[in-house]
């Protein structure tokens, strides 16, 4: 009887010693939305799992995506725990996985905006309000599933014309991300087309538009854009007061070199309810079921 009960303790205690093993080798995995050329992506999250491997004790792994729709598919089947979205790509996820939370934004998602560019060819100058110019012209948006890409400027479309993009302009396409809207319609390949205004800045402070050949002809209001998301069952799988940790890492990540990455001058707190706006024009104009 006592060698049966020495046997049960020895293997209850490697099966602690097993279980305990499998949640410390655990991996916190995230992705982000490819806004942006793969390269940079790469680049700017490998610092952050980097910064988050450290603060956190655990394994960190960010992983690529090719569209907006994979990255909220990789947070619904929990291949990935934590992810940066955009504002429309955050509420489409959140909503597909209960419990689960926007956590942190940049400072500048607070008020975000999408900027209007136009190929000097069309001789659009600035405007104060979307103008009957535009009607003819070919456009394109960034990806489908893009807030300031897509959702924004085609509300502000369709609230200035009473129509649909389609019947507003000649033609219109999907780019796939803003660094591309910017090239094809510097190249005049669209006359006009919508970009985020942090890839714009960006893009001008380092000397990589050409400003004879595009330029911002209009400037939507603002509204709330990316944040960082985390699944609802993330305490489940890394232990007690994860989620909370990881929200304070984030908050707390001061390097000049990754947040210029993003370019973010800092992360602040955020809830869920920050994006009912956002959710609610999906709805309006079909982007959200």
């Amino acid at each position: 009887m006592a060698l049966k009960l020495i046997r049960k303790f020895a293997v209850a205690s490697l099966l602690t010693l097993l279980s305990s093993a499998t949640v410390s080798a655990q991996t916190l995995v995230f992705t982000a939305i490819p806004d942006e050329d793969e390269t940079k992506l790469v680049e700017r999250f490998t610092g952050i799992a980097d910064y988050l491997a450290g603060e956190l004790d655990v394994d960190v792994r960010y992983i690529p995506v090719k569209s907006y729709a994979a990255a909220v598919s990789a947070f619904r089947n929990n291949q990935v725990q934590l992810a940066w979205f955009g504002g429309l790509s955050g509420v489409q996820a959140r909503e597909l996985v209960p419990g689960s939370e926007a956590i942190a934004q940049g400072v500048e998602d607070k008020a975000f905006y999408t900027h209007f560019i136009a190929h000097k060819s069309t001789g659009l100058d600035e405007m104060e309000t979307l103008s009957d110019e535009l009607q003819g012209k070919t456009f394109t948006f960034g990806s489908k599933g893009s807030t300031s890409g897509r959702l924004i400027p085609e509300y502000y479309i369709r609230e200035s014309f009473e129509d649909s993009p389609d019947n507003v302009f000649s033609r219109v396409g999907f780019s796939g991300n803003h660094t591309r809207t910017l090239r094809l319609v510097e190249a005049g390949t669209y006359d006009v087309g919508a970009i985020n205004f942090s890839v714009w800045d960006k893009e001008m402070e380092n000397g990589n538009i050409d400003t004879d050949a595009v330029k911002v002809i209009w400037t939507t209001p603002s509204y709330p854009n990316y944040q960082w998301s985390v699944r609802g069952d993330v305490n489940e799988q890394f232990g007690e007061g994860f989620q909370k940790r990881l929200q304070e890492a984030l908050l707390a990540m001061d390097d000049p070199e990754l947040l210029e990455s993003f370019p973010r001058s800092g992360f602040i707190p955020v809830s869920n309810d920050a994006y009912e706006p956002i959710r609610v024009v999906g709805k309006q104009i079909g982007i959200i079921d």
